[in-house]
């Protein structure tokens, strides 16, 4: 279902510029009732957001040290990506 957009893209620009320290609760009281109400009245910006916060969630939660691939999953990615598995480097030749 498709909702009427309200407000103009500056406006939208404007409160999005904001988004982050609105998502890390660095933004004073007013601001946030005011970027609330826009994104109550704006889907888009609230998919903005919605997306935002999961992947600031995502990222917060993950480890310290970086998950090991399967050795062929890695050579696959590799070649893929016309890597040298060593170095990260685009392969010769």
């Amino acid at each position: 279902m498709s909702h009427p957009h309200h407000h103009t893209d500056s406006e939208c620009q404007e409160l999005l510029r904001q988004l982050n320290a609105y998502v890390d609760g660095e933004l004073a009281g007013e601001l946030c009732r005011e970027l609330q109400q826009h994104m109550d009245d704006c889907p888009d910006c609230e998919v903005v957001f919605e997306t935002l916060t999961r992947t600031v969630a995502l990222y917060r939660n993950l480890d310290e040290e970086p998950a090991e691939l399967p050795a062929d999953v890695e050579a696959r990615l590799f070649q893929r990506l016309s890597l040298s598995p060593c170095s990260g480097l685009p392969a010769e030749g």
